[in-house]
């Protein structure tokens, strides 16, 4: 019954991990950007959930929106004002780049309002235990497995079925093709960047509920995890952001269960050194040549 109650803990973990995946796969898709500063992303949208709840009153759902608004346009300012100019420049430019706006988003925020924790009140969500074939699983793990499965949902119709989610895969099979087109791509990947961003701040408020402590350097493991799950998805592919995500947060908790709990943060990393020797397209990419 423990493996039942590690599964679903797994799962929920691994939730979060795909959300965040999801915006780093997307702008891979559009730009062939790593947008390293996508974790500082999820700590923004993870203290704006806190505040929405602590000063302004706020339940779950209300702070949860305010927050995915908030990093929408935290999104695409950073890709208007650090991204943009650069989107002619060699790749290895636009990844420094991304690296300096990660620290300049941390120790900014840090210089703003210090570098202590904050906890997030743990009546946000009702909390009480669920029977599951014989374990006990807490209701807020099924909570947050249920609100993170439901964003996922709503972002394959948003990029299936909408027109600038059309414009969106255009875009990212041939840039130029979609601008002779008529697709606006300037505006494409504007909006790509911020859909990213509000997964990220929604798997912020996700995590501030589920872990409690929060800090402003709390993006960097999540955001590095998140990344090795986009790469073992087969990173640039959406569904393949979600199952990485899901089964990197699995095999964490799994490696927990047996008593390597010092070795959980180091499993993500090893998952990636395996995935990028023998499969370095992940398990949903396909092998593509590409020149250098």
């Amino acid at each position: 019954m423990e493996y039942v109650q590690q599964l679903v803990n797994g799962i929920s973990v691994g939730s979060i991990y795909a959300l965040i995946a999801l915006g780093y796969t997307m702008v891979y898709g559009i730009v062939k950007l790593i947008n390293f500063a996508h974790g500082d992303v999820f700590m923004v949208g993870s203290f704006v959930g806190f505040y929405s709840i602590t000063v302004l009153h706020l339940p779950f759902v209300a702070a949860l929106l305010v927050s995915m608004v908030v990093c929408a346009i935290f999104g695409m300012l950073i890709e208007r004002i650090a991204y943009k100019p650069l989107r002619n420049a060699t790749r290895i430019a636009a990844l420094i780049t991304a690296i300096g706006v990660s620290l300049l988003i941390e120790y900014g925020f840090i210089y703003v309002r210090g570098a202590q924790l904050e906890a997030y009140p743990r009546d946000v969500l009702p909390d009480f235990k669920i029977n599951l074939f014989g374990a006990e699983i807490e209701s807020q793990a099924i909570l947050i497995l249920g609100v993170s499965i439901a964003l996922m949902i709503l972002l394959q119709f948003i990029v299936h079925k909408t027109k600038m989610g059309k414009s969106m895969r255009a875009v990212s099979y041939d840039a130029e093709a979609a601008q002779l087109m008529g697709i606006n791509v300037n505006r494409t990947i504007s909006y790509t960047f911020a859909i990213g961003s509000a997964l990220a701040g929604a798997a912020g408020v996700i995590f501030g509920v589920y872990y409690t402590k929060i800090e402003p350097l709390m993006g960097i493991i999540p955001g590095l995890k998140a990344f090795v799950a986009a790469v073992l998805g087969g990173i640039g592919i959406l569904p393949g952001a979600m199952v990485g995500g899901l089964l990197l947060g699995v095999i964490e908790s799994f490696v927990s269960a047996i008593g390597f709990s010092l070795w959980r943060d180091g499993a993500a990393f090893i998952v990636l050194i395996l995935i990028l020797v023998f499969m370095p397209s992940g398990l949903f990419g396909k092998n593509r040549r590409e020149k250098v």
